[in-house]
């Protein structure tokens, strides 16, 4: 104490302590130095220094950390560097997918297994990220996670085969499990839960120009040159990634760490990797009926096991009791739901743009592009939107609104046009970001600081899991179309694809539901909702509002 008392109070910007607590703490010692003491003549100019005051001109220069300001306001486009990697991966695959097949002479719809295990990957190794952010640090876990997903890049680019390709995403996958979410920790652990919503909307928005310009890069590399350099692109962005990291971002580790469940995360793999295995090959023909529900019988058992397991640990791999929180839970299950649907689109809209309406990658691409663009134009208006309307107007009416759009694209025919295309895709987008930018802010509205990072486990492992059952979801119930309208085999036509755009729509509409039982001031505190509202009362509200 006497430390701070000599330099005057606490520094701003002290790290780990929170802006109000610094404020109170800082009132505190000052409200003590001007009291003076009896060694004191009263009241002067200076400070307390073990009874006596001392003079501004001899008052010591406290030593400040060096860069740490600077680097802690880039730390979000820092880990929109990793981010804007990952989704660049995620829709440049996307829209190469159908040149891809046919360079090694598989089914399109085969190919779903080189996005599915990607995301397999993700949510599997995804329960050890916060453990291993926690015991080796922030910037070690970080930059080595880029490291691997630059490697399982360049192997994806090696591939001449559907299983290579598959082994190499994987590889890919492990990478991406340790490196999105541990930025987005780190975010959490040095942003007030007040500046977060701003704080996750810039650390997005340049991670956002990945999917506007994935599209297009995709498209024409596979139209004009060969498609391995989709992956191989990633080479360059992941080095100066590295880079950045390990100048910039401090190795944060915490004191008290959180013993490894070993046991939950060897039952929580083997259930995600068999469910999501499972309800990927459910009428397919890749698999007998009786292999199928036998490997979903035992992803349901171990899943089981696992619940049954986590209610005996005080700290388990993926903690459930969490969803008690109904912020948590809302976003949770309701954004799981969500997810499902909006995460089929990359994968059916680059297929029915190239398989079903015969278009080039190059103008796929130029067209889903514009998905991308409406996602960036929102992530500016989010929060005066949450800040105006609230968490649960904003996510109901939304999710509605978003459902909808996305069964629209079921109406979508070779002769549309395409500006009609393109502004139906542009509307997806822009709402479709609005609800992921309030789904991401309210997981962390009632979450004590010590469970963040099992908190961000948790929902990030939900995150891929629903994003990979909307793969799932759409390649299953388009192949099922197509084994009714055209026989096992057959080439896929336009009208295969309606019946997939409207359920994934309809499931999009219906995570409403979740939001709808949310209190009109949920997640107040981040979206400054309930401050807004209070702004017109005497004299208090101005209290609240600041």
């Amino acid at each position: 104490m006497l430390p701070l008392l000599r330099h005057g109070g606490f520094p701003r910007g002290l790290p780990g302590v929170p802006g109000e607590t610094q404020a109170g703490l800082q009132g505190a010692v000052s409200a003590r130095a001007c009291q003076g003491s009896p060694h004191s003549d009263g009241f002067r100019t200076g400070e307390v220094q073990i009874g006596k005051v001392v003079p501004p001109s001899h008052r010591p220069i406290p030593a400040m950390p060096p860069a740490m300001p600077r680097a802690t306001r880039f730390i979000p486009f820092i880990i929109a560097c990793a981010l804007f990697m990952e989704n660049l991966d995620a829709t440049v695959i996307a829209t190469a997918l159908p040149e891809i097949a046919r360079s090694m002479g598989e089914d399109p719809l085969r190919l779903s297994l080189a996005m599915t295990s990607y995301m397999l990957a993700l949510a599997v190794f995804l329960p050890v990220s916060g453990w291993m952010a926690d015991r080796y640090g922030t910037r070690t876990v970080f930059a080595a996670a880029i490291g691997v997903f630059t490697v399982g890049s360049i192997l994806c680019g090696q591939s001449d085969g559907l299983y290579e390709l598959v082994g190499a995403r994987i590889v890919q996958g492990l990478g991406g499990a340790m490196m999105v979410p541990v930025g987005r920790l780190i975010l959490l652990k040095t942003v007030p839960k007040e500046k977060l919503v701003a704080a996750m909307a810039q650390m997005t928005l340049p991670a956002l120009i990945g999917p506007a310009l994935g599209p297009l890069v995709g498209g024409f590399i596979a139209t004009y040159a060969s498609w391995r350099w989709i992956f191989y692109i990633n080479v360059p962005i992941g080095l100066i990634g590295i880079a950045l990291v390990l100048t910039l971002i401090p190795n944060v580790r915490e004191t008290e760490r959180d013993p490894f469940d070993g046991r939950g995360f060897m039952l929580s793999a083997l259930a995600l990797a068999a469910l999501m295995f499972g309800l990927e090959n459910v009428g397919r023909g890749v698999l007998p009926p009786v292999a199928v529900a036998g490997v979903l019988g035992l992803g349901f058992a171990a899943a089981w096991l696992y619940l049954r397991h986590a209610r005996g640990m005080e700290r388990p791999v993926l903690d459930p009791s969490l969803l008690r929180l109904p912020t948590y839970f809302a976003s949770v299950m309701g954004g799981t739901l969500f997810r499902i649907g909006i995460g089929a689109v990359p994968f059916l809209m680059p297929l029915m743009l190239q398989v079903g309406f015969g278009r080039t990658p190059f103008e796929s691409g130029a067209l889903t592009f514009a998905g991308a663009a409406g996602a960036l134009t929102m992530k500016a208006l989010a929060g005066p939107i949450l800040r105006r309307l609230g968490f649960r107007r904003v996510l109901t009416a939304n999710a509605l609104l978003s459902g909808l759009i996305l069964a629209s694209y079921a109406a979508f025919r070779p002769e549309t046009a395409h500006w009609v295309i393109l502004g139906a895709l542009l509307m997806g987008g822009f709402f479709r970001s609005l609800q992921f930018t309030g789904l991401n802010s309210l997981a962390y509205a009632e979450v004590p600081k010590e469970c963040l990072s099992r908190a961000n486990t948790l929902a990030s492992v939900m995150q891929q899991v629903s994003l990979s059952l909307g793969v799932a979801v759409g390649a299953t119930v388009l192949h099922l179309t197509q084994s009714v309208t055209g026989g096992p085999g057959a080439a896929l036509t336009p009208t295969d694809f309606v019946p997939a755009f409207l359920t994934v729509g309809g499931m999009a509409c219906v995570s409403a539901l979740f939001f709808l039982r949310l209190p009109p001031d949920a997640g107040a505190e981040i979206s400054g909702h309930r401050a807004r509202a209070r702004a017109k009362e005497p004299p208090r509200a101005l209290e609240a509002a600041d």
